[in-house]
């Protein structure tokens, strides 16, 4: 079980009591729902199209061998998108203000074959809490050939991971659906963590199985029995997954894996020195807020700030109250991490990663 973490009750100026009254202000007077509308409806027909239609045409073998392809290719910017864009916010219960819509939209997880129990419980939970603290924050904590905490252990290829992380993103997704969803469920019932959080071990066990059986039955099985080619499903499948792990892994290393936000060692009597909220400034970090199609496509979550701050408002308002939030850190004299422009966030990701690659010291 995750270490238990608390932190301080001291709110500097009451500072998340002012931007929360200035947020719920700009929805009343706009009279707009904090939950999504039909611009993430809209969305969630867009995305899941990628991923429905271009699969549709492989299945009925009407398209050329390079073709379908490129049909797998578009299915993994689908993937991506659903991922980011309707799975998310229905896991944190932003989708929809009915509850039984975004218990439905959280199973689009189950849909692009990952679970929405694991990542409830690694993302919801133990992220959000816990925002770059080493060991209770899983993002950053015992990756097989990354080091992305100045307090996980350096090993001597790790000095080269800014050269081969891009590469291992791509196998984030294919990793996720068929090894790290089980391993989770295997480690969140053995040290309780499944039902500390409320849920029922068995059940999401029984859940888990079955919808990967119907996962791999109808991206693998059925294109295989209606005459595909196996070679041209399997490599379509890893191309699908490669395209998704590579855009979903890199938007939230963005977030949090970058130069500016800190990071914590996992404090020795369980209490962090700063109230919680000032803690997800130091830790988290915007980046391209002014690209459209970024904000668009990624679900909003290059305004990870914002994001973390208001979980349960969709993200399709994100952009709306980042100067809301933006101006209130100034005010407030609190830290306020953001990059103009995408290639910017990456080239400090990877800068980084270097860093903490080669055991530099890094200031937390």
């Amino acid at each position: 079980m995750k270490p238990s973490i608390t932190f301080s009750k001291n709110d500097p100026g009451n500072f998340f009591q002012t931007i929360r009254s200035r947020v719920n202000t700009y929805f009343e007077e706009n009279n707009i729902k904090k939950k999504g509308g039909f611009e993430l409806h809209l969305k969630t027909i867009v995305m899941l199209a990628l991923y429905i239609v271009p699969f549709g045409l492989i299945l009925t073998q009407i398209i050329p061998v390079w073709s379908m392809f490129l049909s797998y290719l578009i299915m993994g910017i689908g993937l991506s998108g659903i991922g980011l864009c309707v799975m998310h916010d229905a896991n944190h219960g932003s989708y929809s203000n009915i509850k039984w819509i975004n218990n439905l939209m959280a199973y689009s997880s189950e849909f692009i074959g990952a679970s929405s129990f694991t990542w409830k419980i690694q993302h919801n939970i133990l992220h959000h809490s816990y925002t770059n603290i080493h060991h209770a924050d899983e993002d950053i904590t015992g990756k097989a050939f990354l080091r992305l905490s100045p307090d996980d252990n350096l090993k001597k290829y790790h000095r080269f991971q800014h050269i081969y992380a891009m590469l291992l993103y791509c196998f984030a997704s294919i990793s996720w659906v068929i090894k790290k969803d089980f391993m989770q469920l295997a480690d969140y019932n053995k040290d309780g963590t499944t039902r500390k959080y409320g849920f029922n071990p068995k059940r999401e066990t029984i859940i888990m199985i079955s919808a990967k059986l119907l996962y791999f039955l109808y991206i693998i099985v059925l294109p295989i029995v209606l005459g595909v080619p196996v070679w041209i499903v399997l490599l379509g499948f890893l191309l699908m997954h490669m395209v998704a792990g590579l855009t979903i892994t890199t938007i939230f290393q963005l977030a949090h894996v970058v130069e500016g936000p800190e990071h914590f060692a996992t404090p020795v009597h369980g209490k962090m020195e700063t109230h919680w909220i000032v803690h997800q400034l130091k830790t988290t970090a915007n980046f391209a807020p002014k690209n459209r199609l970024i904000t668009w496509f990624a679900g909003g979550l290059n305004f990870q700030i914002e994001h973390h701050l208001f979980p349960k408002i969709s993200h399709i308002h994100y952009n709306k109250i980042a100067r809301i939030v933006k101006n209130a850190t100034k005010e407030f004299g609190l830290p306020y991490h953001e990059y103009s422009k995408f290639r910017l966030a990456l080239r400090s990701h990877l800068r980084f990663l270097k860093m903490l690659g080669q055991g530099a010291s890094i200031q937390t």
